[in-house]
């Protein structure tokens, strides 16, 4: 029998990795089960609540709240993630070209996205900062802004006003059209057009035409 070297104690059985590796992978299951549920929920109903979403997701509401401690903090995340996959469905629309009718086919595209998702933004005005909501816009506040910013170089977009308070313009005014048509003061099927038309008599330099948005 082989001496044990001095100074050396009993070695201790190495710890399998698996049975982490598998929590991990559940926990990651449940992380995207919950925010399925979650998104196809608050999409219907801003007031939808944990338990709904814990049992349409198949999970307790421990394990819910195991990874989104509030509720808040489980609509940021629904946010969040709806923010990102309406940005990568903006990445087709084409800014391209006139400032003006880049901004005109941005405002449509967006406007599908928005309506779509509007309860989920009502759910995130109830929760959230307004500041927090703000900043999980910034990527698609970026595509706004290098349009207005090529139509002020161009001479079609005013420069008399603060560029980022023209931001502030386009983003409020899309999310007050979103009220609006949730309490059918707004012809959904003709939102888009109006959102543009009254953008554009916003933006458009003192003294110039404002273009007029066709149906």
């Amino acid at each position: 029998m082989a001496a044990t070297p001095r100074g050396a104690g009993p070695r201790s059985p190495q710890r399998p990795a698996a049975p982490l590796m598998e929590r991990r992978a559940d926990a990651r299951r449940n992380i995207a089960s919950i925010l399925d549920a979650a998104v196809l929920l608050l999409s219907r109903d801003a007031d939808a609540s944990v338990a709904d979403i814990a049992k349409a997701a198949g999970v307790g509401r421990v394990t819910l709240y195991g990874h989104f401690s509030t509720r808040a903090d489980l609509v940021d995340a629904v946010l969040t993630r709806t923010v990102e996959q309406a940005d990568a469905i903006l990445d087709a629309t084409d800014t391209a070209g006139d400032p003006r009718q880049a901004l005109t086919r941005l405002v449509g595209a967006s406007w599908q996205i928005v309506h779509r998702f509007r309860s989920v933004l009502q759910a995130a005005q109830r929760e959230l900062p307004a500041e927090r909501i703000r900043a999980v816009h910034d990527r698609i506040l970026h595509r706004v802004q290098t349009i207005i910013d090529r139509g002020r170089q161009a001479g079609v977009f005013r420069d008399d006003l603060p560029e980022e308070w023209l931001v502030t313009v386009v983003f409020s005014l899309m999310h007050a059209a979103a009220e609006d048509s949730a309490a059918g003061a707004l012809d959904t099927d003709d939102a888009a057009r109006i959102i543009a038309a009254t953008l554009l008599a916003a933006l458009t330099a003192p003294g110039a035409t404002v273009p007029t948005v066709n149906p």
